[in-house]
């Protein structure tokens, strides 16, 4: 499989789609040169804002950009794209559903070297809670491309969350994007597990593992965390012994909320793998801070393990 980096994937699909729609316009708050920005400011200086360390004006400026016809793509750490601006995004931007699009970079714990201050964990809950936003979660570089074509036709306030470093490619070129419809990537009889991100690479390796002891493993990318088709998650289950989810995120608000809040009433044993309600920290690499909090392929088969035993 190829491995990209998202956040390059993203500032390409900028400039190209930015060659076919003058009404992108981008904000950044002076982290261009991690964002991927740059290559949209490189190509279209004109349309590219620089907002510096002011999160909360780019916010505001956004808006003000979307009422007058533009499309906005505004650019930040994905802790600091939610949180710093949460007022400014639930008063300019939701309450009137203005078509403004809020990038989170640097998502989950990929920026490991940082620590918990820069490590956006609670991203998802704080932008599924507000009405009118639209949050999606591309699984990887492929996927990213598609969901900003996707944020850029839908009419509205979007949240995308982008992961930091390279990652493996599980979706296909010719596999079509589509908000609220969760995809299955790999099929499965036994057991289904629910995952986005990069988490999704870490279950397609777990049903790998998996396949080895007889147990089949149904993997599903939610990329689009809001909306989702309810009615296909319910379906995606029918059948099976036990749910799974696995999401780079606080165990509060994302994934796991979402899925189980779909499958509430139903006698069905679900396991839920998250960050447990702690802040991050950091790390000397990514993938020892993602072994440090159970986020990996292990876990999922662990999780796999305890539904089948106690069937």
């Amino acid at each position: 499989m190829n491995n990209q980096n998202c956040r390059v994937v993203y500032g390409n699909t900028l400039v190209d789609l930015g060659s076919k729609n003058e009404r992108i316009v981008v904000l950044e708050a002076d982290l261009s040169k991690s964002t991927m920005t740059s290559l949209f400011q490189a190509a279209y200086p004109e349309r590219y804002f620089e907002m510096g360390i002011a999160e909360q004006n780019m916010i505001s400026t956004a808006a003000g950009l979307a009422i007058c016809g533009k499309i906005p793509f505004v650019n930040s750490f994905a802790i600091f794209a939610t949180g710093r601006v949460y007022d400014q995004i639930r008063q300019s931007v939701c309450l009137g559903k203005l078509n403004v699009k809020i990038m989170g970079s640097s998502c989950g714990l990929s920026d490991y070297g940082d620590g918990a201050t820069h490590q956006g964990i609670e991203d998802m809950a704080i932008m599924r809670a507000i009405p009118n936003m639209t949050v999606l979660a591309p699984a990887d570089g492929i996927e990213t491309g598609k969901v900003i074509e996707a944020a850029i036709e839908y009419n509205g306030p979007v949240y995308v969350r982008v992961n930091r470093n390279e990652i493996p490619d599980v979706t296909r070129p010719e596999d079509k994007f589509i908000i609220g419809m969760p995809r299955v990537i790999r099929e499965g009889n036994d057991l289904v597990v629910f995952a986005n991100g990069y988490m999704v690479w870490k279950a397609l390796k777990a049903a790998e593992l998996l396949e080895k002891e007889g147990i089949s493993l149904r993997v599903v990318n939610v990329s689009s965390l809001k909306p989702v088709n309810e009615e296909a998650i319910k379906k995606l289950t029918q059948g099976v012994k036990g749910v799974i989810t696995i999401e780079e995120h606080s165990i509060i608000g994302g994934l796991a909320s979402v899925i189980t809040f779909i499958l509430r009433g139903r006698a069905i044993p679900i396991e839920v793998i998250a960050i447990n309600d702690v802040f991050g920290t950091s790390a000397m690499d990514y993938e020892q801070l993602l072994d440090h909090f159970g986020l990996n392929v292990f876990s999922v088969v662990k999780a796999a393990r305890k539904i089948l035993t106690y069937l």
